[in-house]
């Protein structure tokens, strides 16, 4: 059975995957981690836990934490922020720019290529780093 909570897939396999479909992933990735975040911070109710995550994960939340993370990538999760930064996007939120989308997306994406390689710890060091007051 394969362990769809450890997946490490190939570089080629990984190759194949869209800046979109890459964003899909790192979107449940970053959602899961800011929950996690807000359920070890406690103090809140399930509603405002709600409002909290949401405030969190919305794209000009995650373009500002983009700022933060961007000395610290290596080349290559470089390379994979700005696949996912121009990516072809129908549709922006009306609260978001499109730059903080395009930023929001290119996170997303980086997320979502850590996780599919398995390298949950780099996603834990980033995270940490964007989570940091």
């Amino acid at each position: 059975m394969k362990d769809y909570f450890h997946l490490e897939l190939p570089r080629d396999q990984l190759m194949e995957i869209s800046s979109i479909g890459l964003a899909h992933m790192g979107d449940a990735v970053f959602e899961l981690l800011v929950r996690g975040w807000l359920c070890a911070h406690g103090g809140a109710t399930g509603k405002g836990m709600h409002r909290a995550a949401v405030q969190l994960v919305c794209a000009e939340s995650q373009a500002e934490k983009c700022g933060r993370i961007l000395p610290l990538l290596t080349a290559e999760e470089q390379a994979v922020f700005r696949r996912g930064r121009n990516a072809h996007v129908h549709t922006v939120p009306a609260h978001a720019s499109r730059a903080q989308y395009a930023a929001a997306t290119a996170l997303e994406s980086l997320l979502g290529w850590l996780y599919l390689q398995g390298r949950l710890e780099r996603i834990n060091q980033l995270f940490c780093v964007m989570m940091e007051d």
